[in-house]
């Protein structure tokens, strides 16, 4: 359980790491954009990410 969740949170890192790697610019445009959101927007943006990470996760393991 460990191993898997650890296996994880490391690829979380590489996909997270893509955008600044491939495309600083764009990646702080839209870091820019997303500091001009709204708390609510960004909590509704979240939310549908964890939804659709669960749905991902529920297919991938079914």
């Amino acid at each position: 359980m460990w191993q898997d969740l650890l296996s994880a949170l490391a690829l979380v890192l590489v996909i997270e790491g893509l955008l600044p790697f491939l495309t600083p610019a764009g990646y702080r445009k839209a870091m820019i954009t997303m500091l001009e959101m709204d708390d609510r927007k960004l909590r509704i943006m979240g939310l549908g990410s964890m939804f659709a990470g669960l749905f991902f996760l529920y297919l991938v393991r079914s």
